[in-house]
């Protein structure tokens, strides 16, 4: 019965960082965007969100947390060049969604990941 309870926790975590990460982090986007910038800036962020919050609250909840370094590195070297390659007025908003966006992102994931082990230490 505790293990039907902790991988019950878990995928509660983990649906909730994904999958409500969307709703968090998009309205902190649309909260704080700066005028004239939109969604189509940096292509695909919703998917690479949701996969970056279930990397990190995953991690956190396997009690490796050092993964979210490698993760922030995966997600920004794959971004950089898209973000260089920006035309130059374009370049400042495609900068602050990703990195608004990104701490955003992290500090949810990472919230579901504690609370979650909490919730697997009070078993």
């Amino acid at each position: 019965m505790d293990i039907l309870i902790s991988v019950s926790v878990t995928l509660v975590a983990l649906a909730l960082s994904s999958a409500a990460g969307i709703a968090v982090v998009g309205g902190l986007l649309r909260w704080v965007e700066p005028a004239g910038s939109g969604p189509g800036v940096l292509r695909g962020g919703t998917w690479i969100g949701v996969l970056e919050r279930l990397a990190i609250t995953g991690s956190v909840l396997a009690g490796h947390p050092e993964a979210v370094a490698v993760v922030l590195a995966v997600k920004g070297l794959g971004r950089y060049p898209e973000l260089r390659a920006a035309r130059a007025e374009h370049r400042a908003k495609a900068t602050e969604r990703f990195i608004i966006g990104t701490l955003a992102s992290y500090i949810w994931a990472g919230l579901l990941g504690v609370l979650g082990l909490y919730a697997l230490d009070q078993l």
